[in-house]
């Protein structure tokens, strides 16, 4: 990890930057892939799979006895955990859920908003290199609860954690089909697979640019989405093996990957670095946390002030406190996907079971991005009713206003009504 100390406020724009990539040809060979399986189907599905995944696919729509299968051949101590992180993900966000409220905003105009379910969602599961069964419960849970009436998994993996999960929470539609033409498949739909409203979930570039162009063909997403990323402020009070933990627990996810430590304090650097040497070497992925870790950065600043100026103009997608006074400075994140506070709390918890959700805003994104929430999946639709009162006390003012727009029939719409009464 690079190490810069006391950097000017001038220069963290360009300290601050994500790993950049050369995408120059990315959008035109995605965009490609897109409009053959809009034309061609399940035919251009079969086709890419062979050619990217090296896999023949005939029926690629997971069967009955396949999930059955699954939760048969699955350690029992997994299925526990995947059950208990199920039930706090839903204890989370089902607190989300909203009661309409009616409000008089004057006698007789009465006005209020409904949540309404996205009727039908998409969820894409990347295969890659490790069965991202966590993500299944992260973006099926709210689904499920925000009443979403279909919804479409797809998935390179069929390892059996993909599929027990999606069991688990009640998701039926399945298909073993991955990349852009998982995305191209659940946008356009194909004679197999259903086409949905609202696409979500992680992947690669391009992954991640399949759903950017399929977005302003007017399939919603569920948001902009880059490498994954953590950020951390440790001051004396840190524990630095612990830091060094959760620095690398981001590391691992791919090359592209970013952390950062931001710190007041030159030990913290010496001794963090020390730990990340000596759990690296520990690591099954050593050799892609050690390509993030190039991208990477520690960062000695001057005071906490500093620290959280500089963190907040970052935007991290995930924002660990370990210092004095965590809780208190926790108040002052106004750009963060997650934040996770104190010594005890890692970045982990959230990725699988404390209960928020784990698909948040990178790249800068949440500096305008919430991350996932039971919110993603539903629409909220507002209503109102006036009664001939009320367009007694409201009517004026709509008259007014619509006549100062030059807007006569907007006025009109109101004049006979009340001409009428």
């Amino acid at each position: 990890m690079q190490i810069i100390r006391f950097p000017d406020t001038s220069s963290w724009n360009t300290l601050l930057q994500r790993p950049v990539m050369d995408t120059s040809m990315l959008e035109q060979k995605v965009a490609a892939i897109l409009q053959d399986v809009r034309s061609n189907g399940d035919q251009a599905i079969r086709k890419y799979a062979a050619e990217f995944d090296k896999v023949t696919l005939t029926d690629f729509q997971v069967k009955p006895a396949d999930f059955d299968k699954a939760a048969e051949t699955l350690e029992p101590a997994l299925k526990a955990a995947i059950q208990q992180a199920a039930k706090n993900i839903e204890t989370f966000h089902r607190a989300q859920q909203e009661t309409s409220k009616v409000i008089e905003t004057m006698p007789g105009v009465q006005c209020w908003r409904k949540s309404v379910g996205i009727e039908k969602v998409g969820l894409y599961i990347p295969g890659g290199s490790a069965p991202l069964f966590s993500t299944i419960l992260m973006l099926g849970i709210p689904a499920t609860i925000a009443g979403c009436k279909e919804i479409v998994l797809c998935t390179p993996s069929l390892h059996p954690a993909i599929l027990y999960t999606a069991q688990l929470i009640g998701i039926t539609k399945v298909f073993t089909i991955g990349g852009v033409q998982a995305i191209g498949a659940m946008a356009y739909g194909t004679e197999t697979v259903p086409q949905v409203y609202k696409i979500f979930g992680p992947g690669n570039q391009y992954v991640t640019c399949a759903k950017q162009l399929v977005n302003k063909g007017g399939v919603a997403i569920d948001m902009p989405a880059g490498p994954s990323e953590v950020a951390v402020l440790a001051d004396d009070s840190c524990i630095p093996d612990f830091v060094a933990a959760d620095l690398l627990s981001q590391a691992e996810h791919g090359p592209d990957s970013q952390v950062v430590l931001v710190t007041t304090s030159e030990k913290v650097i010496s001794d963090v670095e020390n730990a990340l040497r000596a759990q690296l070497d520990k690591l099954p992925r050593k050799g892609i946390a050690t390509a993030a870790l190039d991208n990477s950065k520690m960062i000695l600043v001057a005071d906490a002030a500093e620290a959280v100026a500089m963190l907040n103009a970052y935007a991290p997608e995930h924002l660990i406190l370990a210092c004095q006074d965590a809780t208190a400075i926790a108040d002052r994140i106004t750009n963060a996907g997650s934040v996770f506070i104190g010594n005890y709390t890692p970045e982990s918890a959230g990725d699988y079971a404390s209960g928020t959700n784990h698909t948040l805003p990178t790249n800068g994104y949440a500096r305008a991005y919430s991350g996932v929430s039971l919110d993603s999946f539903v629409k909220k639709i507002t209503f109102q009713q006036i009664s001939p009162e009320g367009l007694q006390h409201i009517g004026a003012t709509i008259e007014t206003m619509a006549a100062a727009e030059g807007l006569e029939a907007h006025k009109n719409a109101v004049t006979i009504r009340l001409k009428n009464m």
